[in-house]
C-alpha cells in the first residue's frame, strides 16, 4: 500500500487496529510496498531474561502486513539469517512462482541476498506469512506474522482486534529447549511451554464499550491445535480461513496449525468488563487472553456484525468432479540412518510414500496431476491416532462432508482431520503450478507427511 494511500486509510475514520505493538513494516522505497528483514533477535518473552530468537524487522510480533484486494503487493525482503529461507504466503492464492517453496517454486534465499516477492491477492481475509524451509528452528523462533488483505468496500466496524497464537519452548533463562523432539514428533507434535498471544502470555487488550469488533485469530503455533470460545460472550463467526461463510453463533470452533477465524462481537458498555479467549479442551476451558472495556464509544450498542462478502472462489462442478483419494498414514518403520550416523526420521506418509528431502537432486512426482480448470473431489482419510491440519497452496476447496462432523460447506485452504476421520472436500484447479499439499503441524510434515499437487 503507497504510504499516500495508507495514511488516507488511517484518516477517514476507518477501522483501526486495538493491538498497537503491531508496528506496521511499510518501506520508504517507491518501487516496493513493505520491506522485511529476517534477521536474529533477543526477544523479551520471559521475566528475567532474553531469548535468541528470529524476527521479522527485529521484532515480535512481526509487522502487520497490509494489501488491498485485487491490488499488486510488492515485498522486499532481506535474508540476514546464517540460514537459507524463503517466505510462503499462506493462503493466498497467487502465482506459483511467488508461493516461497524452495527449490519448487524458488531457489533458497541464501544468507546476505535478497528477493523481491510481487503479487496480487484475490481474496480478502486473514493470511500470515512464514518461512518454508529450516521450518521447526525458523517459524519456532519467532518468524511468522500477520498478512491482511482489506476488502475493496470499508467492513461496518469500530475496531481490528489481532490475536496471534503462539507457543514458546523455553527454558527459565530465556533459551531454548529442543524445538523438536522425536517421540513427539511421532505423536501430536512437540508442545512449547509458554504459551503467548501477540508475544505475551495471558495478555489483557484494552476494547472500546458499546463499539463492534472485528476479532481475527491466527494459529501461528508449529504444533498445537486450539478449540476457540468467548464463553458466555455472544459472538458471531465470520470467516473460516479468510473465506466467509454465514454468521452463525460461535460456540467453540476449531483453530488448528495455520487456521485463521475472523469474529464479530459487540462489548458491553461497562468499563472494566472482560471478554474472555478461551481454549476448550473436552470439559475444561483454559483462558488463553481477554479483552478488557477501557472507555465507551457511543451511548447503544451497535447492529450485530453483517455478514462479509464472498470471495471470487469458483464453485466445483460436483456432478463431473473426478475423485482422488489420499490416505493420511503413520509409516511406523524402523529410522534410516545415514553413513555419518545421523537419523533421517520418516513416521508419517501420504498414500504410503513419505517425503524425502527438499532438494533440487531429489524432488519426488507429485502425489496428483491435475488439469486446469477441472473439478475434482478429494477423499481424505487420516489412518492416524492423531489429528492433522492440512493445509494446500495456491487453491481454496470447499468441505463437504465428514463421518465425525455435521458439516455445513465451507470453502478453506486448511481441514483438521481428527484421528480416523475421513472427510470430502472439492475444488477447481483453477490455478496452474505445483503446489505444496502438507500438514501443517510442522513436524509432521518434516518428517514424512508432505506433497505437492501439479495442475496443468
Amino acid at each position: 500500500m503507497k504510504r499516500r494511500t495508507l495514511l488516507q486509510w488511517g484518516a477517514t475514520g476507518a477501522v483501526t487496529s486495538a493491538v498497537p505493538h503491531f508496528s506496521l513494516a511499510m518501506s520508504r522505497s517507491p518501487q516496493y510496498d513493505y520491506v522485511l528483514t529476517a534477521s536474529e533477535q533477543t526477544l523479551p518473552l520471559v521475566d528475567g531474561g532474553l531469548t535468541p530468537g528470529l524476527a521479522f524487522n527485529g521484532q515480535f510480533p512481526a509487522p502487520v502486513i497490509r494489501a488491498k484486494q485485487g491490488k499488486p503487493l510488492r515485498i522486499h525482503f532481506i535474508n540476514k539469517l546464517a540460514q537459507e529461507t524463503t517466505i510462503h504466503w499462506h493462503g493466498i492464492r497467487l502465482d506459483n512462482a511467488m508461493d516461497g517453496v524452495p527449490y519448487l517454486t524458488q531457489p533458497p534465499i541464501k544468507p546476505g541476498e535478497s528477493f523481491d516477492y510481487e503479487f496480487t491477492c484475490p481474496d480478502a481475509g486473514t493470511f500470515w506469512y512464514h518461512p518454508h524451509m529450516h521450518s521447526i528452528e525458523q517459524l519456532g523462533k519467532g518468524l511468522v506474522g500477520a498478512l491482511i488483505v482489506e476488502e475493496t468496500e470499508a467492513q461496518n466496524f469500530d475496531r481490528e482486534v489481532i490475536l496471534g497464537f503462539k507457543d514458546w519452548r523455553l527454558n527459565k533463562d530465556g533459551s531454548f529447549m529442543p524445538l523438536s523432539e522425536p517421540r513427539h514428533a511421532a505423536r501430536a507434535g512437540t508442545l512449547g511451554n509458554i504459551a503467548t498471544v501477540n508475544g505475551k502470555q495471558l495478555p489483557v487488550i484494552d476494547v472500546p464499550g458499546n463499539a463492534s469488533l472485528r476479532l481475527r485469530l491466527l494459529n501461528m503455533d508449529n504444533s498445537r491445535q486450539f478449540a476457540i470460545s468467548l464463553g458466555e460472550h455472544q459472538a458471531s463467526l465470520l470467516a473460516i480461513d479468510a473465506m466467509p461463510v454465514v454468521p452463525r453463533s460461535l460456540t467453540t470452533q476449531d483453530l488448528a496449525v495455520g487456521m485463521r477465524l475472523d469474529i464479530g462481537i459487540t462489548t458491553p458498555a461497562e468499563i472494566g468488563t472482560e471478554i474472555a479467549v478461551y481454549d476448550v479442551k473436552g470439559r475444561f476451558y483454559q483462558k488463553i487472553g481477554s479483552l478488557r472495556v477501557s472507555d465507551v464509544l457511543r451511548n447503544t450498542p451497535p447492529p450485530p456484525p453483517k455478514a462479509l462478502p464472498p470471495n471470487p472462489v469458483s464453485e466445483p462442478d460436483l456432478s463431473n468432479a473426478e475423485k482422488l483419494s489420499f490416505v493420511f498414514e503413520w509409516a511406523g518403520a524402523m529410522t534410516p540412518v545415514t553413513s555419518d550416523g545421523h537419523a533421517m526420521n520418516e513416521f508419517w506418509t501420504i498414500n504410503r510414500r513419505a517425503w524425502s528431502s527438499m532438494s533440487h537432486k531429489n524432488l519426488p512426482e507429485p502425489l496428483a496431476e491435475l488439469q486446469l480448470g477441472k473439478s475434482y473431489i478429494f477423499d481424505l482419510y487420516n489412518a492416524t491416532p492423531h489429528g492433522h491440519p492440512i493445509h494446500l497452496h495456491g487453491l481454496i476447496f470447499k468441505v463437504l462432508k465428514s463421518d465425525k462432523k455435521d458439516i455445513t460447506p465451507f470453502f478453506t485452504d486448511t481441514i483438521l482431520l481428527e484421528k480416523n476421520e475421513r472427510a470430502q472436500i472439492a475444488l477447481v484447479a483453477d490455478n496452474p503450478g505445483q503446489w505444496m499439499y502438507h500438514c501443517h503441524v510442522i513436524e509432521h510434515m518434516k518428517t514424512g507427511l508432505m506433497g505437492y499437487i501439479s495442475v496443468s
